[in-house]
This record gives structure tokens, C-alpha cells and sequence, in this order.
């Protein structure tokens, strides 16, 4: 039980990080949007199946690029202006992407908001994990899952809708344009709350700014735990600058650690999460036949996703990040399974999608939220932005050769006659029950264990012994542990 010293003001934690956790949500927003725009899209500028995966995928490049310069953006100008960036990369994404009168404008711009996407997708989660007190991380970092999926599930909604409400034709003419507008919304009101959020506290003591540091902090507890948090904060810089500073290198404990982090990076893209999220309704059409049921399917397949990552916020810290995934994965592998054979022999009606929809409610419960909760636990201090950047550019680049190879596989003649639609769902759940095979094998339980050892319980797992230092600075009084990175 918390005493008087250390009790936190949660109410101003959880409004601050679910501000900052709106990267997660325009994140989520912007790369699903594309969903119910991609068909009227491809039949305005008149694209190929190649063209069409390279108008969905293209976003990828540009979050490979995000997630690159985020760390030096966010250590230069802070968390909360480099978040104000990440907003303002947004907004001119969409009203590119809206008002395009050409194919080579259109991809300009969204992959401007691909920027967007790897800047969000590594600042926030710096942000929501420097300001909480460590024995609230996990929900304060599972909102950035929360609002990502929140985010895909109103999308598909607005999608919905307004397909419903117009004419083919007008759709082709205008109505994705509409779908990519509502984007808006979401932009402007981050852009606002902003700017009631403080800069990180961590930051703020990394660049001397210690008055601002002490009085976000007071408002996180109270002055007198402030003033420990602080001192602690500012001893791990004292003891990190200590001695030579040391750069990255690959070898024989980091190459294992970053086999496993990009191994489980993209391990949460080769089930086919994204296909169904990025091209849910041309995936659903094989066996609904119509857009409009296509549409409202992909939505409720949405909302499954969020019930799971609700369930997996309750449940993680009770069963542990290694069976979650382990579930997740195994589950995965058997509901694209039966999904495939539902596809290949026609089955009607609900029986068609009861698979995927069972599929989206455990990976919402595992691999939809773990994965980043994981990658931010693998790594050492010293190494850990780098090793997390690389991890999270390898999600991207995964990422980016399934949606673009999807289109292909999805509209090829042969796949088509011989599986009848569900050659995509029968690939993913090989690639499932691999990813449980390699999660066995090579990560440990990292619940309940302190940062400072997981990195030795990994290289456990690769039979390799831990050479990196551990840190001197106590994390136990305050119980506000920030990462160093």
C-alpha cells in the first residue's frame, strides 16, 4: 500500500499519457483509413494490383524513416514538441492525401504521414514510459495499444458509413476523398491538448532544465518524493557519464538480444494482422460478395481486436509475456487455419468469419500490445533506443513486403481457382505456429523481473553469457523507474 511519501496523483498521470498516447491512435487512424478509400482510390488513378499494394505499403517507407530520427528529435527538442511535430506531419499528410489530383501526389504525401507514423510509434511509448511510476507502466503504456486499435476501429466505422451513403460512382469520384478527410478530427484535436501536457521530467533534468523537472514530478506525487525521484533521475546521468562513453556494436551478447527483439518485431506483422486491417474489405469480399458487408465485417473484426487488448491490459501482469504470446501465437495459427478452410469451401454466413474473428480478440489479448510492451524490457539501458528503433524498423519493413505483396496474391488467377480467396490466411498461419516455435525457444518470462536482469535471462536463452554492465543506480525507493537509454 502506497504511504503519504509516495502516493501518486494518477488521475493527472492517466490524463498526460493518454494525450501523449494520441500518436498512437492517429497512428492507428492513418494506416487503416486506406481501407475503405483503397478500392474507389485504385479505380480513380486507375492503378495496377502493384500500384495498389504500393499506395497502401508506401506509408511504410516513410515510418522506417520516423523511426530512425526519432530518437535524436526527441532528444533535441524534447518528448512533447518532438510530439507536436508528429502532429503537425499528420494533419499535412491528410490534406495532401485528400486533395490529390494524381497518384505521384498521393504517395508523396502519405508517405509523409508514414513520417508520422515512426515518430509516433517510438516517441510516445518514450513519453508514456518517463512519466509513469513504474508500478503503472503497464497501463499507461497499454494505452498507446488501447488508442491505436480504438483509433482503426473508428476508421472503419467512418468507412462504413460513408460508403454506405454514397453512390459507387460518387464514391470513385469524391467519397475517398471524404473517408481521407475525417482524419482531420483526430489531428486537430492532438495538436490542442498538447499543449497542456509537461515535457518529460527526464528530459527536462537531461538538459539542465531541473525547476521544470521538479515541478512536473511535485504534480505526479508530491514535493518531498519529487525531490527523491529527482535525485535519482539526475544520479543515473551522473553515473552513466561517469566513464568513456560507449557506442553500439554488434556482438556476442548484443547480436542474440537484437536475433530476439527483430524476431518478435516481426513476428507481430507475418500473421497477417495489417492485411485484415489495411485490406479488410477486399480480403472479406471473396466470401461476402458485397462492399457494404465486407465494410461492416472488417469494423466488428476491429472492435474484437479492442475487446483483446482491454482483456490482455487485465490479465498480463497475473500470466505473464511469454505464455501471452505463446496463446497468441498458437491460437492464431489455429483460427487462420480454419478461416483458410472456410474460404476454400465456401461455408455461409457467420461460419465464414468466425475464425478471423476469433483470431483479432486473442491477438488483441497477446501479440497486439506485448510486442511493444516486450522490445521496451529486452534491451540493456545503454543500448535500448537503438536496439528498439531497429527492432521497430524491422516491424516496418515486414510490414511493408506483406502489403505489398498481398495485392498480388490476392487478385492471382491461379491462387484464386486453387484456394478460392484463401491462400493469404493459409501463409499466415504457418508463419504463426513458427513464431510460437521461436517464442518457446528463445524468450524468457520478463514479468516481475527487473530491467537490469532480462537482459542476462535472454542471453540465458542463447546459451551466451551476459557481458554488458549491469547499472549501480537503486530503482526500489521511489518505485519510479525510468529507463535510460
Amino acid at each position: 500500500m502506497e504511504n503519504r511519501q509516495n502516493r501518486y496523483n494518477l488521475k493527472y498521470v492517466m490524463l498526460c499519457c493518454t494525450v501523449a498516447a494520441f500518436g498512437g491512435l492517429l497512428m492507428g487512424y492513418d494506416s487503416s483509413i486506406i481501407s475503405g478509400a483503397i478500392e474507389p482510390l485504385s479505380e480513380y488513378f486507375l492503378l495496377s494490383p502493384a500500384e495498389t499494394g504500393w499506395a497502401v505499403a508506401n506509408i511504410l517507407l516513410g515510418s522506417l524513416v520516423g523511426c530512425f530520427i526519432a530518437p535524436r528529435l526527441s532528444d533535441k527538442f524534447g518528448r512533447k514538441r518532438s510530439l507536436a511535430i508528429t502532429a503537425l506531419l499528420f494533419t499535412i499528410s491528410v490534406l495532401g492525401t485528400a486533395l490529390a489530383h494524381n497518384f505521384t501526389t498521393f504517395v508523396i504525401f502519405r508517405i509523409i504521414g508514414g513520417l508520422a507514423i515512426g515518430l509516433a510509434s517510438v516517441i510516445s511509448p518514450i513519453y508514456l514510459a518517463e512519466l509513469s511510476p513504474s508500478k503503472y507502466r503497464g497501463r499507461t503504456t497499454a494505452l498507446y495499444s488501447v488508442c491505436c486499435v480504438g483509433g482503426q476501429s473508428v476508421v472503419l466505422l467512418t468507412n462504413y458509413f460513408i460508403t454506405k451513403s454514397l453512390l459507387p460512382e460518387a464514391m470513385v469520384a469524391m467519397g475517398w476523398r471524404y473517408i481521407l478527410a475525417t482524419a482531420l478530427i483526430p489531428c486537430a484535436l492532438f495538436m490542442l491538448l498538447i499543449a497542456f501536457i509537461p515535457e518529460s521530467p527526464r528530459w527536462d533534468v537531461l538538459k539542465g532544465r531541473y525547476k521544470e523537472a521538479m515541478k512536473t514530478l511535485a504534480k505526479i506525487s508530491n514535493s518531498t518524493h519529487a525531490e527523491v525521484v529527482f535525485n535519482e533521475i539526475k544520479g543515473s546521468f551522473q553515473t552513466s557519464n561517469s566513464g568513456p562513453k560507449k557506442s553500439f556494436s554488434l556482438n556476442k551478447t548484443t547480436v542474440p538480444l537484437l536475433v530476439l527483439g527483430i524476431g518478435l518485431a516481426v513476428g507481430n506483422q507475418i500473421s497477417g494482422i495489417n492485411v485484415i486491417q489495411y485490406f479488410g474489405p477486399s480480403l472479406l469480399k471473396n466470401v461476402t460478395g458485397s462492399v457494404d458487408s465486407a465494410l461492416i465485417q472488417t469494423f466488428w473484426l476491429s472492435v474484437c481486436q479492442f475487446a483483446g487488448v482491454l482483456i490482455g491490459m487485465s490479465i498480463v501482469d497475473k500470466i505473464g509475456r511469454r505464455k501471452l504470446l505463446l496463446i497468441g501465437a498458437l491460437t492464431s495459427s489455429l483460427f487462420l487455419t480454419y478461416s483458410f478452410f472456410a474460404f476454400y469451401y465456401h461455408l455461409p454466413g457467420v461460419l465464414a468469419v468466425v475464425g478471423l474473428f476469433a483470431y483479432m480478440v486473442f491477438f488483441g489479448i497477446s501479440w497486439g500490445q506485448l510486442v511493444w510492451t516486450v522490445l521496451g524490457e529486452l534491451f540493456p539501458t545503454e543500448i535500448r533506443s537503438i536496439c528498439v528503433g531497429i527492432s521497430i524498423c524491422a516491424m516496418s519493413m515486414a510490414n511493408f513486403i506483406i502489403s505489398t505483396t498481398f495485392p498480388l496474391l490476392n487478385s492471382n488467377a491461379f491462387l484464386l481457382e486453387v484456394f478460392h480467396g484463401g491462400f493469404p490466411l493459409l501463409l499466415f498461419a504457418i508463419f504463426s505456429l513458427g513464431m510460437y516455435v521461436f517464442t518457446f525457444r528463445y524468450l524468457p518470462e520478463t514479468a516481475g523481473v527487473s530491467l537490469e536482469k532480462i537482459h542476462g535471462l535472454v542471453l540465458e536463452k542463447f546459451n551466451v553469457e551476459a557481458e554488458l554492465p549491469e547499472t549501480t543506480v537503486t530503482q526500489n525507493t521511489s518505485s519510479y523507474d525510468i529507463p535510460r537509454h
